[in-house]
């Protein structure tokens, strides 16, 4: 007895597995210690995405030209909406640049549970990882969106369009986080949800459809009217998106206020979804 204990003591391990005790537990030292991990599911989302694909990484930049086409022509042409003098095809390209971001987040997070039950029920690793790498591989994505948005912005500038651009430029890195966190926390609550209720897949895509003409993504706050602006700047999507327009473009509804609300909309999301996501993930093994 005495000598299987002093075996065990003598032996280094490189890994310890035991129950978390609180859902509030934010495994930051696992994640880091997986980073190899995260760095290659994100490659393999990237990679994935597009293979096998006749334009394989051109759809990076043809898919945000099609829709800011698309937009331009039907509500900008047909629908007659107020860009609010701005250039069509710089003010819905903002909006679609960074909806894209979010949308794209929010929808892969929210199945992240169901889509890798089968990698999860053969081997360990924090959670957290999957999720993490949805955000990161989208943030190359948004990356390349947003060089694409800035060509086009150059072009403007320089053939003297009506925008200004301001110092709000900065508060870019900053209005990504903010993107990304309420992204992963909604994505992982919906995950937590769909592993019991498949239903909320089927309503899931519906929803972030809906969640976008409820942002001023086609349309800039100003126009709508007074009485029910108030609905539509509460969704925490519309200061960042008013921002960045207001940003590169000069035009849109800039408040420091609205950006901290925002925030701290996506800090309790994001707090939220983790203490779900833990406590879901112990048993869901049994229910997805």
């Amino acid at each position: 007895m005495l000598q299987s204990e002093s075996i065990a003591a003598q032996d280094n391990w490189s890994e310890v597995i035991e129950p978390k005790t609180s859902s509030l537990h934010i495994p930051a030292k696992a994640v880091w210690n997986y980073r190899d991990l995260l760095m290659l599911l994100v490659r393999r989302d990237f990679v994935a995405t597009y293979k096998q694909t006749v334009l394989g990484p051109v759809w990076f930049f043809l898919q945000p030209v099609l829709t800011t086409l698309t937009f331009t022509f039907i509500f900008g042409r047909v629908a007659g909406l107020s860009t609010d003098g701005m250039p069509m095809m710089l003010f819905y390209m903002a909006g679609i640049t960074l909806w894209n971001y979010f949308g794209e987040c929010l929808n892969r997070t929210a199945t992240v549970l169901r889509d890798n039950a089968s990698i999860f029920g053969k081997v360990y690793f924090p959670r957290l990882v999957m999720p993490l790498s949805i955000i990161i591989s989208n943030l190359v994505k948004l990356g390349i969106q947003l060089v694409l948005f800035i060509l086009f912005w150059l072009f403007y500038v320089v053939t003297g369009a009506n925008i200004h651009p301001n110092g709000a430029i900065l508060l870019l890195p900053f209005l990504i986080i903010i993107m990304g966190g309420l992204g992963l926390g909604l994505g992982m609550i919906i995950s937590s949800m769909t592993t019991k209720y498949r239903d909320l897949v089927f309503l899931l895509t519906f929803g972030v459809q809906l969640l976008m003409y409820a942002t001023p993504v086609i349309y800039p706050l100003s126009s709508i009217d007074a009485k029910y602006r108030w609905l539509i700047a509460a969704n925490p999507m519309t200061p960042i998106i008013e921002t960045f327009r207001y940003a590169f473009l000069g035009s849109g509804t800039f408040s420091i206020l609205s950006l901290t609300y925002s925030a701290v909309f996506m800090i309790i999301t994001l707090l939220a979804g983790i203490v779900i996501f833990n406590k879901v993930e112990r048993s869901f093994m049994d229910t997805v």
